[in-house]
């Protein structure tokens, strides 16, 4: 473990000898001549330390590009570049793809998923001359259990309900198109279509602004690429991946599901809209923290009752009354509520 000490009376940071394994960082310094290479680490280590004291990193090149000289000022203009090549390029959606492909097949090894992501967007699927469905994840490495991703960066794509197609218009990609043809090109279980915050239409924004269900359809995943935040396709996935494993055994109710999965996704937007305000607001932490604890509770209750659902294509009448009221989170969130009072005491 690397030993990091303050010497507070000289006000320094003193680090002992360590090492570091990372191929990037190896490939820079290996291009430096030896006697540079001090000043680069301390350079590194300036600009890291800045960084992190920013939320946004396109903030944190317009504060520091005066006080860090040319090489940031560059560092900069293509932290700028590439932004707005990624916005106006005709290649972001491959570069999404790829970033998407990434993420998923790491967040497996992370969380000991054995499944695996391939991208098939250059491959034709069942239907002939179709490429729809960018990327086929294989649940637990199954040929015949699979997960459909659709990564679209369109700021022209909508929602297209059914109720509001016609059929004697030019066909058009929509969410609900796209997720229904990414399943039967694929022959996938279920599918998700996964859209970037900065280039999604106002209408499926306001109708999913984070993680969404379409009944029978498919899921939709709002994610932030230029953030690097793909939480919630994390989310769709998790939830995605659970209806793929066990509805295709028994015959679901598609109207009680779709009532357990939309209350899991408004707990999982509560949550989100609560991580802003505490990043808002810090001082504010009893409420949140109790509103927070709630939500945990009631997600983890609702998952519960969507596995023994999807286990039995159903709840009984009990079970389905219990899911209805509540009453076990009230229960479980009293002891909770009350940790939360006497820290707010000792506080005060």
């Amino acid at each position: 473990m690397i030993a990091v000490n303050l010497n507070k009376k000289l006000e320094r940071v003193e680090i002992k000898a360590f090492s570091l394994e990372n191929k990037i960082v190896y490939n820079y310094f290996k291009k430096l001549p030896e006697s540079e290479r001090t000043d680069a680490l301390i350079r590194a280590i300036n600009i890291g330390v800045l960084a992190l004291m920013e939320d946004r990193l396109s903030t944190f090149m317009a504060k520091t590009s005066n006080e860090l000289g040319t090489e940031l000022e560059s560092l900069k203009m293509i932290f700028d570049m590439k932004n707005e090549l990624f916005l106006k390029a005709s290649h972001k959606g491959t570069e999404a793809e790829e970033n998407i492909l990434e993420f998923l097949n790491r967040y497996f090894e992370e969380k000991g998923i054995k499944d695996l992501a391939t991208s098939t967007s250059t491959m034709e699927g069942n239907i002939p001359k179709n490429k729809t469905g960018d990327i086929v994840c294989k649940v637990d490495g199954k040929d015949d259990l699979k997960i459909t991703i659709e990564c679209k960066l369109d700021k022209t794509v909508q929602l297209g309900p059914i109720e509001d197609k016609n059929v004697f218009t030019r066909n058009t990609d929509t969410a609900w198109s796209q997720l229904i043809e990414s399943d039967a090109n694929r022959g996938s279980e279920v599918s998700i279509i996964v859209f970037d915050i900065s280039l999604v239409t106002n209408s499926i924004y306001k109708s999913f602004d984070n993680v969404g269900y379409i009944s029978g359809i498919g899921f939709v995943a709002i994610v932030d690429s230029q953030k690097g935040d793909y939480s919630n396709l994390a989310i769709a996935y998790r939830l995605a991946r659970d209806i793929a494993v066990n509805a295709r055994e028994v015959e679901c109710d598609y109207t009680i599901l779709e009532a357990i999965v939309k209350r899991i996704i408004k707990s999982i937007d509560e949550i989100t809209c609560i991580k802003k305000l505490v990043n808002d607001n810090i001082k504010t932490s009893g409420k949140i923290l109790a509103q927070i604890e709630k939500s945990y509770l009631l997600m983890s209750f609702n998952q519960r009752f969507l596995k023994k659902f999807l286990a039995n294509g159903t709840l009984t009448k009990e079970e389905l009354l219990n899911f209805y009221t509540g009453e076990e989170v009230k229960d479980n969130l009293k002891p909770i509520q009350a940790d939360i009072n006497n820290l707010i005491a000792e506080a005060q």
